[in-house]
């Protein structure tokens, strides 16, 4: 890992802005679209690029915000990285946010954020927190090969009813599901009934399937051509070089989604779940800025 000073930090606008802490990660999920070319890395993926400042930046900007709003992490960098353990970054971040009333959506495949249980529920008795988790692969042994180097599936349910306990509402992210390995009825209907009995309040679903470009489809290739012989060439002569991925299950898989998530009544639509992530309640829009 390696230690800069950011320009900026917080990206965004029209009532919710996004924080990325960290760029890189350790967890090595083999189908990270973070990998991606397009995001320009001048550095290895797994050698964590630290935005040391990153608490400093934040404070100057929300003491500069009139009104509070959503604070979204993770959509790049898992905020909850082995460094994390050390750096405690995310948490002095989150400590700021809750200093000046704003809300905070955080988005992670690790159990680390139960180390920071107590200041989540502190933002959302004070504003609004919301929790969200990566779900793609139920099996364990197949977890560990897709999602090597972070927390099993199971593990995390037990955060999202740890979250619920707490009163924390929290949103589940059932992507990728990859083509020919965890795509079948058996695995999304295990997670679904995990969502349900966690009591999630909503599910984002894209599609059945994941996407690939230049960067990301090479690695995860490779990792085809280590766990899943001849799958590889699957791909290439089903999609060639195809950004979009669907599985050949998407169209059974998708209206299971859909009839479970109304069934249980989980947001599923896209929007609808990113509407609630950014929606900051209207009761504590008052507050000022001389109230911190």
């Amino acid at each position: 890992m390696h230690f800069v000073n950011a320009k900026g930090l917080l990206t965004g606008g029209h009532g919710y802005l996004g924080m990325n802490l960290y760029r890189g990660c350790t967890h090595g999920c083999v189908y990270c679209d973070s990998r991606s070319a397009c995001y320009q890395f001048t550095h290895d993926f797994e050698d964590i690029e630290v935005k040391q400042n990153a608490p400093e930046l934040l404070r100057a900007a929300l003491k500069s915000k009139r009104q509070p709003c959503m604070i979204g992490t993770g959509s790049m960098s898992d905020p909850y990285m082995h460094c994390e353990e050390q750096l405690r970054l995310t948490r002095k971040c989150l400590e700021i946010i809750h200093q000046y009333g704003f809300g905070a959506a955080v988005q992670t495949k690790s159990d680390r954020i139960l180390r920071d249980a107590d200041l989540l529920s502190a933002i959302h008795e004070s504003a609004k927190c919301v929790v969200q988790m990566t779900l793609t692969t139920w099996d364990e042994a197949l977890c560990r090969i897709v999602e090597p180097n972070v927390c099993p599936t199971q593990r995390r349910v037990e955060v999202l009813h740890e979250m619920r306990r707490r009163g924390i509402p929290t949103v589940v992210w059932l992507t990728p599901i990859l083509p020919f390995i965890n795509d079948t009825e058996e695995n999304v209907r295990a997670i679904l009934e995990a969502c349900a009995g966690a009591q999630v309040k909503g599910i984002i679903c894209f599609d059945m399937g994941l996407t690939l470009r230049q960067g990301d489809r090479e690695y995860y290739y490779a990792a085809l051509d280590r766990h899943f012989p001849g799958l590889k060439e699957t791909y290439i002569r089903r999609y060639g070089g195809a950004y979009e991925v669907p599985s050949p299950n998407r169209e059974a898989l998708m209206r299971l989604f859909h009839s479970f998530c109304e069934a249980h009544r989980m947001l599923h639509r896209p929007e609808d779940c990113f509407a609630y992530l950014r929606a900051f309640p209207e009761k504590y829009r008052q507050v000022s800025l001389f109230d911190s």
